[in-house]
């Protein structure tokens, strides 16, 4: 069973965590600053490959209502994009509350401010990639 790499992609930067080798627990492994569309997905593509993903898991920011964004359209853009120059799976994953819950957990660790732009979205990356850790671990109970 190969790895399991979630990506949190924002416009300037995006978070990438990595699950442990039996796929329990996420791992926030860095922040990438974003260099051009092309380069960000054969960078984001490398990295997979390197690190033996079997599966892509990208966030996909939705309103708090369900409803899609500006932001989710750009978001599809890439994932279609990295889905078209991979053959490793990529899925997609809400991930309405996951920088809130990264910067509710750096602050209450009073992370200074330019500190916590080179972590929160490698941790919210790791947000979702345990709830997809969650869900696939349900699912295989419930078979």
């Amino acid at each position: 069973m190969g790895r399991i790499i979630a990506f949190d992609i924002g416009d300037k930067r995006v978070g990438v965590a990595i699950s442990d080798p039996f796929n329990e627990m996420a791992l926030p492994l860095e922040t990438y600053w974003r260099k051009g569309f092309e380069r960000d997905i054969d960078y984001l593509i490398h990295l997979a490959k390197d690190k033996y993903a079997e599966t892509i898991v990208c966030g996909l920011p939705v309103n708090f209502d369900g409803t899609e964004s500006e932001q989710t359209q750009k978001t599809r853009e890439f994932i279609a994009r990295l889905s078209e120059k991979t053959d490793i799976k990529v899925v997609s994953a809400d991930e309405r509350f996951t920088t809130m819950q990264a910067r509710r957990v750096l602050l209450e660790a009073d992370m200074r401010r330019e500190k916590r732009k080179d972590v929160i979205d490698k941790i919210a990356a790791s947000y979702i990639l345990e709830d997809y850790l969650r869900k696939i671990k349900l699912q295989g109970e419930n078979k």
